[in-house]
């Protein structure tokens, strides 16, 4: 991935119970992206929510906290992304996919507090 510019930023939503071969469904995606050589991916769990089944889920007390929202955000350059795709048509059975144009800045090797 290039250090700076235009990038495609890949957001899948699904429930953190959504499974595949009885592992959670956002970890076969990040080891996918990892193993297709992807620049990376991190998973953000929700705290409340709601989908396609109108329930909304959430984290409070006095609410049972059951599948929770899970995005998993991957930026790469878009060939990469768009060429990754196809794997999530096999994985996501109920799910959205988001794909955003964006701006990279990336830092990498500084040490904190060196010279900018």
């Amino acid at each position: 991935m290039r250090p700076h510019g235009a990038a495609l930023r890949l957001t899948v939503l699904v429930g953190e119970t959504d499974l595949w071969h009885h592992r959670p469904l956002y970890h076969e995606i990040v080891h996918r992206a990892h193993a297709a050589g992807l620049a990376g991916a991190s998973v953000f769990r929700g705290v409340e929510g709601y989908g396609a089944s109108s329930l909304i889920h959430t984290t409070r007390i006095l609410s049972l906290s059951q599948d929770l929202p899970v995005a998993i955000v991957i930026v790469d350059e878009p060939e990469p992304i768009r060429a990754f795709l196809p794997q999530l048509d096999e994985l996501i059975g109920e799910g959205l996919v988001i794909l955003d144009e964006v701006e990279v800045i990336r830092y990498a090797g500084r040490s904190p507090g060196g010279p900018r």
